[in-house]
């Protein structure tokens, strides 16, 4: 069951400390209709992501999530937990595929709470995991604090 974030996103810088934690959150079982409705809105319809027979013919076992999608929830996850206006960066790197089927944990901890040219900010390491304990995503982000 898919399930998505429902608290207020905030509008002001939240409070963090070293070692405070994004609420955990999960998403799927991934579908081939989260990939699809994803590629019409996102623009990405390469075949690799919808088209099994394709997927197989390029050494693929089938058909995956292509990475801005599990991108960008772990994007939401981040903005319903510091807000949107508060994010300073977001890099993710992708570290593994996502298949249908798995189900995608996030995560994240502030490492580090600093100042830098007038403002308080945090350090977050951030984590998308699939179901079998591999990282799909690894990320950082800055998001400014109260």
């Amino acid at each position: 069951m898919s399930s998505t974030t429902t608290a207020a996103t905030p509008t002001s810088p939240v409070a963090l400390a070293v070692g405070d934690e994004m609420p955990a959150s999960e998403f799927g079982p991934l579908t081939r209709s989260h990939i699809v409705r994803y590629a019409g809105a996102g623009g990405d319809f390469n075949p690799i992501h919808h088209d099994e027979e394709f997927a197989r013919s390029a050494g693929m076992p089938g058909v995956f999530g292509m990475g801005l999608l599990h991108g960008g929830l772990l994007g939401q996850r981040l903005a319903a937990w510091v807000g949107l206006a508060a994010l300073r960066a977001y890099r993710i790197r992708f570290t593994g595929q996502v298949w249908p089927g798995d189900v995608l944990s996030f995560s994240g901890t502030v490492t580090d709470v600093r100042e830098q040219d007038g403002e308080r900010l945090a350090d977050l390491a951030l984590v998308v995991t699939r179901q079998n304990g591999d990282p799909a995503i690894r990320a950082t982000a800055v998001a400014r604090v109260a």
